[in-house]
């Protein structure tokens, strides 16, 4: 992996925020919210899933997911100090991830094969804890990113949708404390499906060809039961509305408090555009 030419070298003090980016609008949104707040940053973006849109313009280096030796090197000769982990990743096979000697030794002691999508989160942080590094979740650095209690928007659920939500809600802890995945897809009672490795986008566009006839139904997140909370939090944003939409949703109900919401007024706009709710439900 090359270092960026337009990478800056080591700052003093304070050192600037290391970026993973990963997929999504997510780590644009934590540039965004660093560079307001004065903060400088340095971006470690993942071959294959980080926005060259996003990255570019900013001091950054790729680096592919196995290159475990080669990021820490590079993080450290940046200065960085603090570090968040923004964005979606796809889980690769271990013969897709090619890991480097260092990676290698981390998998093997940490069980690949045998750890969930958020068991694997939690053991990469501890170990980039224990490389002398300190994790801050993407919630800290976003303000109001926390969706609230109730409705955003002008659109409210009724009864029917209250009831899919309220079946969709359970059966989300269910599958999240099995460590699968953070979100359903509810219609009329009928589970049309469930996130697994394809992620929410692409259970929202598999879920277009299961839809049934009737008031459209309901997308639904909720973060893991002991989910590491600096990685992998529940998320929504435009793209999900957009998605929901043309997949004939007619909601997207997400756990308050512990969802992030990407560009708030954006959502707004296109769920009232869509005629869709989107709403914070507290698990009962």
């Amino acid at each position: 992996m090359a270092a960026n030419a337009e990478a800056r070298g080591p700052n003093q003090g304070r050192g600037p925020l290391g970026i993973i980016a990963g997929s999504g609008g997510l780590p644009g949104r934590v540039i965004e919210s660093c560079r307001a707040a004065g903060r400088e940053v340095f971006v470690l973006a993942l071959e294959g899933e980080a926005d060259r849109a996003i990255v570019e313009p900013m001091p950054h280096v790729w680096c592919r997911i196995g290159g475990a030796a080669t990021a820490l090197d590079v993080l450290r000769a940046h200065g960085v100090v603090e570090l968040v982990l923004a964005g979606g990743v796809r889980r690769p096979s271990l013969v897709a991830l090619r890991p480097d000697w260092r990676a290698a030794k981390f998998l093997a002691r940490a069980g690949y094969r045998a750890l969930g999508d958020d068991g694997l989160l939690s053991a990469i942080v501890n170990e980039l804890e224990r490389e002398g590094f300190c994790i801050v979740g993407p919630d800290q650095l976003l303000g109001e990113a926390a969706l609230p209690e109730g409705p955003l928007g002008l659109r409210r659920p009724d009864a029917d949708a209250l009831a899919d939500i309220a079946h969709g809600m359970r059966l989300a802890r269910a599958i999240g404390a099995l460590d699968i995945g953070q979100a359903v897809v509810v219609q009329q009672g009928l589970v049309l499906g469930v996130e697994a490795i394809e992620g929410t986008d692409g259970l929202l566009r598999r879920c277009a060809e299961l839809r049934r006839d009737g008031p459209g139904g309901v997308l639904v997140k909720a973060e893991k039961p002991g989910q590491e909370k600096r990685a992998d939090r529940p998320t929504i944003g435009p793209r999900t509305v957009t998605l929901a939409a043309a997949s004939g949703l007619r909601g997207i109900a997400a756990q308050a408090d512990a969802t992030i919401v990407i560009d708030r007024d954006e959502v707004i706009r296109l769920a009232d555009q869509a005629g869709l709710f989107v709403v914070g439900i507290r698990p009962t």
